[in-house]
Order: C-alpha cells, then structure tokens, then sequence
C-alpha cells in the first residue's frame, strides 16, 4: 500500500446542507448499536450521514463495534481481540437491545461500506484504545483505498496518530480528532495543535458555547459535536451555526432542525 497523492474532487460532506446529522452507530435509539438494522433505520429516516466504531479482530478484520469486550452487546463473553472474524459473526448483536432484533449480527467494517456506498455520509471511529498502536489505521486505509470511497468518508478517533497514518496512507480521506474532557483531550483540542486535525474537530458536548463555534470556525474547521439528544441543546446549537450533531436519535434532530429553519 503506497502513498497517495490528494485529488480534487469535491467531498460528500460538502455537498450537504448544515448542520449535518450523524446517526450515533446508527439509529441507536429505535434499534441495536452498530448494526444494518440500525444503519438501515437512520437511512430510511433521512439521515444524511452514519457514525460507527470499528477495531481488529484477531484475524485483524475490522469489524463494526464499540467495545473490545463482548457482554454488553452480544450474547458472547471475553474480548473481541481474542476472536476470529467468522466465530464474531456468529454471535448475536440484537437480542440484548430486543427480542425484536434476535440474530442481528455484527457486521464487518467491509460489508457496511458496500451496502452504504454512494447513500451516507460515513464517519469511522478507529476504535482501537485496547492496541493503540496495532494496525487498524493502515488496515482501515487500505479497505478504503480499495472500495474506491475517499470522498464519502470521514475517520476520526481519539488518538492523534491514528489520523496521521491514515492522512499519510491517502490524503483525500478526511480526518477528524475526537475531544473528550480529559486533560490529554483538553491540551490536543487546543490551537496549537490544530495542525493534527486542521478541517474537523469533534468534541464532546460541553464543550460547546457560541465563542467556541466563531474561534473554530476563524481556524476553518467544521465542529461535530457528540453525543446530542436533548431537543433545547439541539436547538441552542443550530442556532450559534453548529456544523454537525451526532446523536442516537437523527429523527429528532431532523424534525428539529426542519422547525428551526423554517421560522
């Protein structure tokens, strides 16, 4: 896998009309995180854009899933690393949501990007805090690479160096750093260290004020928030001109917005 040199077509994301609404691992709030049900729910309820967890399983497949362990969501137990791809898609990703989605699976990083290509907007969390320096980010370029879908994609994650691999592996796959409130978040969310993530920044909720908007938006970045539910900050955020929300509940935040723009 050889470096790449940026082209210039135009981006999915700037295309669509702001704020962009990011369905938090899918339609989380009506069906299983995480899951085509839940990728296909926020689709068929207008949402323009998915977010999703990815990290390696032990045959180093990236799969589509939030923890490294498998209890909370699955009917399986240990950690996810510890797993061959086809033994991860035996286990059922559903019942533990509802009886309704028993045998809902979980589902390859590979096969949600070919059932979504060219419809969503999809933004990949490496999630791969267990083994920060496995190979995720190269393994995740290289799938991108491949299905030919630099321009309908954005990665982001926690971890600085994640999004300096896959910047350097291809530049037309936008990046995005994830602020949490740690103090570690707190010092990589700061100017200096813009240069790390210089078109998008995705920082937890309270971060947000009306200042914090205008200041990012002087460095050009876009500012995608997470993780939104609460129809009054919903509001307060569209109106200070908020670039994105990601929540588990896009139809909400839709029916928001349309009443927003409409006045």
């Amino acid at each position: 896998m050889g470096f790449k040199t940026a082209k210039s077509d135009m981006h999915l994301i700037d295309t669509l009309s702001k704020p962009i609404i990011f369905a938090h691992r899918g339609a989380s709030k009506f069906a299983p995180e995480n899951t085509l049900a839940a990728f296909d729910l926020a689709l068929s309820l207008g949402a323009p854009a998915i977010e999703l967890d990815t990290m390696l399983s032990r045959d180093r497949i990236p799969i589509v899933i939030h923890d490294n362990t498998l209890a909370r969501t699955t009917n399986g137990n240990g950690k996810v690393a510890d797993f061959h791809c086809e033994e991860l898609s035996l286990l059922d990703a559903g019942s533990s949501f509802s009886p309704l989605f028993k045998g809902e699976l979980i589902p390859r990083l590979e096969d949600v990007l070919t059932r979504y290509k060219n419809k969503l907007l999809i933004n990949i969390e490496l999630k791969n805090y267990h083994a920060p320096f496995d190979h995720l980010p190269h393994i995740v370029a290289e799938l991108i690479n491949k299905l030919d879908m630099s321009d309908t994609i954005i990665v982001s994650s926690f971890l600085p160096w994640n999004l300096l691999i896959i910047k350097c592996l291809n530049p037309d796959i936008k990046i995005a750093l994830l602020v949490d409130l740690s103090f570690f978040g707190q010092i990589l969310s700061s100017e200096i260290f813009s240069f790390l993530s210089p078109e998008f920044i995705h920082p937890h909720s309270t971060y947000i004020t009306s200042h914090y908007l205008e200041h990012e938006h002087k460095l050009k970045r876009r500012v995608n928030t997470w993780t939104v539910n609460d129809p009054m900050l919903a509001k307060k955020f569209f109106a200070w001109k908020m670039d994105g929300l990601i929540s588990d509940d896009p139809q909400a935040m839709l029916r928001i917005l349309d009443e927003t723009t409409a006045h």
